[in-house]
């Protein structure tokens, strides 16, 4: 919600007048200096929007304020061209709304562009969040993070580097949209405050690595690729097994974390549904993109949410800190799933966190089941991965 400074309005009395911490106003206006505020000037009021109202007779400013526990000036301030005193039923005017409810509507398929409408949703409700383009598809759709927060200790969330388990995006962008609600109605989750999190944490959220892949699975082949993927499919026009983006390379393969070891004994010696590792690691823009990101951002810790299992792992040739185990049990604690240090399985994308990094990396096997997991599965996931979710960021 954007409102236009009159003489006298602060930052702090915009605080004080929406019951929105004055940190959140600041640092959704980004480049404006609060002590010299400009008359006319607009400014965003983040966790509000404006709802359009026909005024009825026998309105007046004071008791469309009180029914919405909004003072008379919150309704003032944003109908600065109307008169309070003289209402005119039939006239126009604009409420100021708190929103006090997701906007994700995750229980869907959740494509390439149900998740770009929400991220645009939800910067223009949470202007302090960043949207960034971090590089583009194959097919030239801009993968996207999502940044927040103001402290030094840098947490990075990822989702969808497997095309079948797409569900994994919707259930990170609800998370993020409870934690946005929480920090803007100053209301904790589980017990837990979430702006000293906000205050302490730097997140990145990439919640859809591979969007044509995921595209494939749930639209179908694009025209323009249709007979190349069909063949990569194996003559299939069922795409619900495939992993790997619109080439056929198998993203979760192709870093270079034992990937000449990953590569020989792989089967697949060419493009395929899933498990190849192409020819050689960091080929794919998706995969470069996500590398670039951590070279870039040095982060403290990663998570990369998958399906299926019910269990994470944690741990790459002895070279996880000690802290990812006292992570790992805190992780299993709070959702019930299995911590995993070892697995026999290379090249990924947590393999090469942990190697170049040094740093807690996990990879969260979300759900059980067969890929991709039902919709159905939906709402026991998210509260089994709320907790996780919390403890990346307090841990």
């Amino acid at each position: 919600m954007k409102v236009k400074v009159r003489s006298g309005d602060s930052l702090w009395y915009y605080s004080q007048l929406f019951m929105m911490p004055v940190n959140l106003i600041a640092d959704a206006n980004p480049g404006i200096n609060p002590a010299l505020l400009k008359i006319g000037q607009e400014i965003n009021i983040p966790g509000f929007t404006l709802l359009n109202y026909t005024v009825k007779s026998g309105d007046t400013f004071w008791k469309l304020s009180s029914s919405r526990n909004l003072s008379v000036d919150a309704l003032l301030l944003v109908n600065q061209s109307l008169n309070p005193n003289s209402l005119i039923p039939g006239t126009a005017i604009k409420l100021p709304r708190r929103v006090i409810s997701p906007i994700v509507s995750g229980r869907r398929n959740y494509d390439y562009k149900a998740l770009t409408a929400d991220i645009s949703m939800l910067a223009d409700i949470y202007p302090f969040i960043k949207v960034n383009t971090i590089g583009q598809s194959v097919l030239g759709k801009p993968i996207q993070e999502i940044r927040l927060g103001k402290g030094n200790k840098k947490v990075q969330i990822n989702a969808s580097f497997h095309a079948n388990e797409w569900i994994t995006t919707p259930i990170l962008m609800a998370l993020l949209n409870s934690y946005l609600l929480s920090i803007t109605n100053v209301r904790p989750i589980r017990g837990v405050s979430t702006m000293p999190l906000y205050n302490s944490v730097d997140l990145s959220v990439v919640p859809m690595v591979n969007p044509d892949g995921v595209d494939l699975v749930l639209n179908g082949p694009p025209a323009g690729v249709r007979e190349e993927v069909i063949s990569i499919n194996r003559g299939n026009t069922d795409f619900t097994g495939w992993k790997a983006n619109i080439r056929g390379v198998d993203l979760n393969n192709q870093f270079p974390a034992k990937w000449d070891f990953e590569k020989q004994r792989s089967e697949q010696s060419g493009p395929a549904p899933r498990d190849y590792l192409g020819e050689a690691p960091l080929t794919e823009p998706e995969a470069i993109a996500m590398a670039e990101l951590a070279r870039d951002n040095q982060f403290d810790r990663m998570l990369a949410f998958h399906t299926q299992g019910a269990e994470f792992y944690w741990g790459f040739e002895g070279m996880e800190p000690p802290e990812s185990e006292v992570i790992a049990q805190e992780f299993e604690r709070v959702s019930g799933y299995r911590a995993v240090q070892y697995i026999d399985s290379f090249a990924g994308y947590k393999d090469w966190f942990i190697q170049d990094f040094r740093m807690p990396g996990f990879t969260i096997e979300l759900g059980r089941g067969i890929n991709p997991l039902p919709l159905s599965q939906y709402d026991d996931i998210y509260e089994e991965v709320l907790g996780i979710f919390l403890a990346s960021l307090y841990m």
